[in-house]
């Protein structure tokens, strides 16, 4: 592992699972697509390959998104937030984001909040 690759997983704060949430937005649009969970391995993985890979916390294993389904995540640029304990993954989403089929997985519910005004 290159002493850069290191370095930023060691920023990187982890639950006590492991564990560290990943917002997925597309890189062109700022539309943001899902989010899952990345250990240390998956953070290595998404960053070396070229394509995200997640932990599944119900599965116990690897995931890398689109294997199955063809929707796959090509990493555009990952960053981490300020507090070191989520990542922001950039990517250009090919098909569907969410298991369910749509593009994000964020369409569902409108939660109707008040908006606030300045």
């Amino acid at each position: 592992m290159s002493d850069d690759l290191q370095a930023t997983l060691d920023r990187v704060t982890f639950t006590a699972d492991g564990l560290a949430p990943a917002i997925i937005q597309q890189h062109d649009t700022g539309e943001v697509l899902m989010l899952a969970w990345m250990d240390a391995e998956a953070i290595r993985r998404t960053l070396t390959t070229g394509r995200v890979t997640f932990w599944s916390r119900s599965r116990g294993e690897y995931w890398r998104k689109g294997d199955t389904s063809g929707h796959i995540q090509l990493v555009k640029g990952a960053r981490l937030d300020c507090d070191g304990d989520t990542l922001l993954i950039l990517v250009d989403q090919v098909g569907a984001a969410c298991h369910t089929g749509t593009r994000t997985c964020f369409d569902a519910d409108d939660l109707h909040p008040v908006v606030g005004a300045a």
